[in-house]
């Protein structure tokens, strides 16, 4: 198998098809077209207090198309700028993320059941749960049942190094119109980007903007700072799309008779 293309087939046959999961049931309170799907296409629905409510189950599209003015769409195992090419690297990190490939990818955190990136996290072919409150906003992945929280009650980011960085880092957020902007820092120095083993650093900022677009779709601009890696910040989109009725998270128990590393091999 070509390097750097392990973890993507690995990921995708450990995927199973959610709503095979689950028996059928039809949400109530949904807009629905004529034979009785969901209206995929209606206005995004709104909180008490008027602003876009993002719940839901949600799961990136693996192929996509770039859009004419937009960031680059990002692409399962590849944070990279929706074409052939190379991020922005620090020499050391270009360095870094090659010896990474070149080993196939072997450390990668998904693969270990670590935590993945926030950048992994929203592209992995596994479903996330958004519970929206007007105080912090829940987003729960079902890849290594990683729960994360983002503050809204108007704190600000703390200085980097404090709190101890986190695998998911420390995020707040607030409303700029009908977009949701994310701001996460002291985030842990040893994490990968991406399957393909871009690094981050705990100098790391990431700016996240979720826009719900219509009804089943949320569109989220990812931007990574990180000067010690990386010589500029850069922006890449994800495309997540609405699960469909009876659709639910599942139990993902990463370490269960985890057989990885003693009967994968890699030619």
């Amino acid at each position: 198998m070509k390097p750097g293309l392990l973890w993507c087939a690995l990921a995708l046959a450990l995927c199973s098809p959610v709503s095979a999961q689950w028996p059928a049931h039809q949400a109530a309170g949904v807009p629905r077209t004529a034979d009785g799907k969901i209206d995929v296409n209606a206005p995004a629905p709104r909180t008490a207090d008027g602003k876009p409510d993002l719940s839901g189950i949600w799961m990136s599209r693996l192929i996509g198309q770039n859009v004419p003015g937009r960031p680059p769409l990002a692409s399962f195992g590849n944070a990279g700028i929706g074409i052939k090419g190379d991020l922005p690297f620090q020499p050391w990190a270009a360095a870094l993320q090659k010896k990474r490939v070149a080993e196939n990818s072997k450390e990668n955190p998904d693969g270990l059941c670590l935590p993945e990136s926030l950048l992994q996290l929203h592209l992995d072919p596994q479903p996330l749960k958004v519970v929206q409150t007007p105080t912090a906003i829940y987003i729960i992945y079902e890849t290594n049942y990683g729960l994360r929280t983002i503050f809204m009650d108007g704190r600000s980011l703390p200085p980097q190094g404090q709190p101890q960085p986190f695998w998911y880092g420390y995020s707040v957020g607030r409303w700029d119109g009908d977009t949701l902007v994310v701001e996460t820092n002291n985030y842990r120095g040893d994490g990968w980007l991406d399957a393909r083993g871009s690094p981050i650093t705990e100098a790391a900022t990431f700016t996240e903007r979720f826009q719900r677009i219509n009804y089943g779709q949320l569109d989220i601009e990812f931007t990574l700072d990180d000067p010690k890696a990386y010589t500029r910040p850069f922006t890449v989109r994800i495309d997540q799309r609405l699960m469909a009725d009876g659709s639910e998270l599942i139990e993902y128990i990463c370490h269960e008779n985890q057989q990885f590393m003693k009967k994968v091999k890699v030619d």
